[in-house]
């Protein structure tokens, strides 16, 4: 029955915008950007205390009497702010296609 219930002027009608293809289009690239990365981040992150604990590779010197545990140390840093820039480009696409998404909510609604 809520189905059938009409929104009210001003009121959204989530559970419509929900089932649009337009949204579900925004989902579907959000999830194909955000996994793949959220995975590389973990893998890469959880690499090192591991490697570190069960191999002796990153104890060999890498510059000088740095270790190849320092170099992969700073990489991480390096990896954390590509990643948050990479998102943050990426996010400006989301928030216009969520945009376009209220748009054409509003549209469908005035008709």
């Amino acid at each position: 029955m809520l189905a059938e219930k009409k929104v009210k002027k001003g009121q959204i009608d989530y559970s419509s915008i929900a089932s649009s293809p337009s949204f579900q289009n925004l989902l579907r690239q959000k999830k194909k950007f955000l996994l793949p990365m959220s995975i590389f981040f973990l893998v890469f992150y959880f690499a090192l205390p591991i490697m570190t604990s069960y191999s002796t590779t990153l104890n060999e010197n890498a510059i000088g009497s740095i270790s190849w545990a320092w170099v992969f140390a700073f990489s991480q840093f390096v990896m954390t702010w590509v990643l948050c820039i990479l998102y943050s480009r990426k996010a400006v696409k989301f928030d216009q296609m969520a945009d376009d998404v209220l748009a054409q909510t509003e549209k469908e609604k005035t008709k």
